[in-house]
């Protein structure tokens, strides 16, 4: 089937277009393309827009902007970013990181959308035509919206407040059985003062572990001391099955991964 493709110089035009029946934005192509390749006859227009702010990344006093047609690629090779390299980096193979996108990762179902799960953990802002977003409000929404995500925004971690794990059984760039990100934050005695810890795999959509953070809130970060969150990991989830793994393997693997990650 022929796709139509709108381009449009501004966000705003691009959304207007939106507005008509079987269309789909196109960022990167790697979700709205192969969905047509595999027979999906509900889109008959793909509308892009050149805006140079959907490609900008902007860090400044510890804030970071980017906009939503960024690369993974951009994301993994930019001097300021190397804290989430390793999310970035997590998306497929080189090729596939070249094309796909902030804002389309946003939309990707579980058992992709490696990065939102670390913009997740971030507590991430998402801007749009229609305004901002905390991200757990705009995931939760995703499959409603019709506005175009023109940007991510969240406060730069430290280094080592940052950790995120993705499992897969193939090498380097198979699909996740999980992925997890946490950001920390410890007192002056090594004890968690704050926790945020964002899920793939565990629901159609990423979600926090809720119950873990709370357990892991003044605990130490050794192997007493998370035991309890280790043991509420699964709550409030909704592991999927598909070809990779079953939900019950999920659920079950999920305390030994993020006890990995909470001890590195």
């Amino acid at each position: 089937m022929a796709l139509a493709l709108q381009t449009f110089a501004t966000v705003e035009d691009a959304n207007a277009a939106l507005k008509a029946q079987g269309t789909r934005y196109f960022g990167g192509g790697t979700l709205v393309v192969r969905a047509a390749n595999e027979g999906d006859i509900s889109v008959s227009s793909l509308i892009r827009s050149t805006d140079p702010a959907l490609s900008a990344i902007a860090v400044s006093g510890g804030k970071v902007r980017i906009g939503a047609s960024v690369t993974m690629a951009a994301i993994a090779r930019h001097p300021d970013l190397g804290t989430l390299a390793k999310a970035a980096r997590a998306v497929g193979g080189p090729a596939i990181r070249n094309m796909a996108t902030v804002g389309g990762n946003l939309f990707a179902p579980a058992p992709y959308g490696d990065f939102a799960v670390a913009l997740l953990a971030l507590d991430a802002t998402i801007s749009t035509d229609d305004g901002e977003l905390p991200i757990e409000t705009f995931l939760s929404g995703r499959d409603d919206s019709r506005a175009i995500v023109a940007s991510v925004s969240f406060t730069l971690p430290r280094t080592d407040g940052f950790r995120f794990l993705k499992v897969s059984r193939v090498k380097p760039k198979g699909v996740s059985v999980l992925s997890i990100a946490a950001v920390l934050e410890q007192a002056a005695d090594g004890t968690v003062s704050s926790a945020r810890i964002a899920l793939g795999c565990m629901a159609d959509r990423p979600l926090r572990a809720k119950a873990a953070e709370k357990a892991l809130k003044g605990k130490s970060l050794d192997q007493n001391g998370i035991a309890a969150a280790l043991a509420a990991a699964t709550e409030g989830t909704a592991a999927i099955t598909d070809p990779i793994a079953s939900a019950w393997y999920r659920a079950e693997v999920l305390p030994v991964h993020l006890g990995r990650l909470l001890l590195s």
